[in-house]
């Protein structure tokens, strides 16, 4: 199955709009100590953070899971290719979030639960457009 570039952006706003207002007060200060990026499947990565992932996507390009841990609820996403992967960013970003990007890999979440993920996994933390409200958008 191949996804189109409006499907992945519709993934996208779904993981943003799913995750608009959850998640803990992430107690943890992870940002002084960033690990060596992570690499892997998206099994593994959940492995690392120690979540369960439930599956929402899995096709060649992309694979996405909705994932719960005890820093909070977070959406985890493989990606075949980096540009697959800089393109479904970038259109996410629009709807607002915190992003921690690895290669091939994102997570997305609330600013909290993204730095608890990165003491973890490493990565960069890219933050999306917060437009105001998440309803008025249409696309």
């Amino acid at each position: 199955m191949r996804l189109t570039r409006p499907m992945l952006a519709v993934t996208g706003a779904a993981a943003a709009l799913l995750l608009a207002g959850c998640g803990s007060g992430g107690g943890k200060s992870a940002a002084d100590a960033v690990p060596t990026t992570a690499t892997g499947s998206l099994e593994s990565l959940a492995a690392e953070v120690k979540c369960k992932p439930n599956m929402q996507t899995d096709a060649d390009e992309i694979r996405q899971a909705i994932c719960k841990n005890t820093d909070g609820k977070f959406i985890l996403a493989t990606f075949a290719t980096d540009r697959g992967q800089r393109e479904w960013i970038n259109d996410a970003k629009d709807y607002g979030g915190y992003y921690l990007v690895g290669r091939k890999w994102v997570a997305v979440g609330d600013d909290g639960v993204v730095k608890a993920l990165r003491g973890t996994l490493g990565g960069e933390v890219e933050i999306g457009t917060d437009h105001g409200s998440h309803g008025s958008h249409s696309g």
